[in-house]
């Protein structure tokens, strides 16, 4: 394994300290009111250095997104590794990103106003957001393969990226979200995720599999 250099480790702590110190000026001044060039100076840093690190406000959001991801991923690796059934493992998943996304959540309601413009680079759903949200895609695929529950094989196939939707969902409630500790939205999770499941095995049923494929087929007319 190759050790970091002193000058690796140097550009990612400044990386480190841009993009904390944007996000604190995001959630204490709102996303409008903060300048690259106030970032820097509460940073103590040139603007130009700012610059060649982040080539906009925009790219430290999307900084942001995929270092959230990171720690989601994170966060999530003992109940996958743990849990077989599909809904302890969906469970743990989507009560593991409110768990980390917690700090945020003051930033979130403010900022969720952007990310909720379909033409925002800054949705979920954008090109610019592509990196975060397949890997994001990719917690569920996990989900999905590692579970034991029996369910159509064309649905298992498509169910990791259903289940991202279902918690963009999440996501969209919790940022409504003002009980303490956002118990409603743990609560949101423990009563959503037993009907997913539900649905989920019925689908390899005969008598259902026509249900499945009709869904299906108008997920993919949907998806063109």
């Amino acid at each position: 394994m190759v050790e970091p250099t002193q000058r690796n480790r140097g550009s990612e702590s400044t990386r480190k300290l841009i993009v904390e110190t944007a996000l604190r000026l995001f959630q204490e001044r709102g996303y409008e009111a903060t300048t690259m060039r106030a970032i820097a100076a509460e940073a103590g840093i040139s603007v130009g250095n700012a610059y060649y690190y982040f080539a906009s406000k925009e790219a430290l959001i999307q900084a942001y997104y995929d270092r959230a991801q990171e720690k989601h991923e994170a966060a999530c690796q003992e109940v996958l590794a743990g849990e077989r059934t599909l809904e302890a493992r969906l469970t743990g998943v989507l009560r593991a990103w409110v768990r980390v996304s917690e700090p945020y959540h003051e930033f979130a309601v403010k900022f969720f106003k952007h990310a909720a413009e379909p033409s925002n680079p800054l949705s979920p759903f954008s090109a610019d957001s592509s990196p975060s949200r397949e890997a994001s895609i990719a917690i569920y695929r996990k989900v999905v393969e590692g579970s034991t529950d029996r369910m159509d094989k064309e649905l298992r196939a498509e169910l990791p990226e259903l289940l991202w939707l279902l918690s963009m969902g999440v996501v969209l409630f919790w940022v409504h979200d003002n009980s303490p500790e956002c118990a409603r939205t743990y609560r949101l999770i423990e009563r959503t995720v037993p009907l997913v499941v539900r649905l989920v095995g019925l689908s390899h049923l005969p008598g259902l599999r026509g249900v499945t494929r009709d869904f299906l087929a108008a997920v993919h007319e949907l998806r063109t």
